[in-house]
């Protein structure tokens, strides 16, 4: 912070500094997000492939539901409309993450799920006749070729999730967006609208980008390695 109020000066160390110390905890929910979007998205994956039919409607119904929601419902829904109704007093922390792991899950879901179809059925075939049990077949057969198709759309879509957690300041989360709208809407000179946004938007290009060329290279192996 001081090194940075040094180089930049007042007020423009000061607000900068603040901005960047925020873009931790956009980080930090991101990751969150994503690592128990990615846990509750592999079972939902699960529920959509098993052959049951039962559990393929649930898995269906639940990425039906949370695919047709927006972000911002959910938080509201979750940071705003469940503590009035049931007299609770939810952290944002805590309201942010259920809201982002659930948006996560369904659509990373649909993502894997995309993945696995995607193996030809002829290996589902040969897998019997090899005597194999579905569990053996993911295993050994389907996940190990899955994975390259998904591991790129998946990182994707962690910058989707950055860019998602820019609505959880709706319910009060102290994130980048929530610091960068205080300093726009503070009297202070030099911490006008034009000149915080596009200092945000710097800040989201460089947490995102680098994920973006994380994709593209993967994307690139990938076709390299299937052509």
């Amino acid at each position: 912070m001081e090194v940075i109020s040094v180089l930049f000066g007042q007020p423009y160390g000061v607000i900068i500094g603040q901005l960047i110390m925020a873009c931790k905890y956009t980080i930090y929910l991101s990751l969150i997000a994503f690592i128990g979007g990615s846990l509750f998205g592999g079972f939902i994956t699960f529920l959509r492939i098993i052959p049951n039919k039962f559990l393929n409607f649930i898995g269906y119904g639940y990425t039906w539901l949370f695919q047709s929601l927006p972000l911002l419902m959910l938080l509201f829904i979750l940071g705003l409309g469940a503590p009035q109704i049931l007299g609770l007093n939810i952290d944002p922390w805590v309201a942010a993450t259920m809201a982002l792991v659930i948006f996560t899950s369904a659509y990373l879901a649909e993502v894997w799920r995309g993945a696995i179809t995607a193996i030809p059925q002829s290996q589902w075939e040969a897998s019997r006749a090899l005597n194999l049990s579905f569990i053996q077949t993911m295993r050994l057969i389907i996940l190990p070729q899955a994975v390259k198709y998904s591991v790129a759309p998946t990182i994707s879509f962690l910058i989707q999730i950055i860019k998602g957690t820019s609505l959880c300041y709706i319910i009060g989360f102290q994130d980048l967006m929530l610091i960068g709208k205080r300093w726009a809407n503070s009297p202070v000179p030099g911490s006008e609208p034009y000149i915080i946004f596009p200092a945000m938007a710097v800040l989201y290009f460089f947490m995102c980008y680098p994920l973006a060329l994380l994709a593209k290279y993967i994307e690139h192996k990938t076709l390299l390695k299937t052509s």
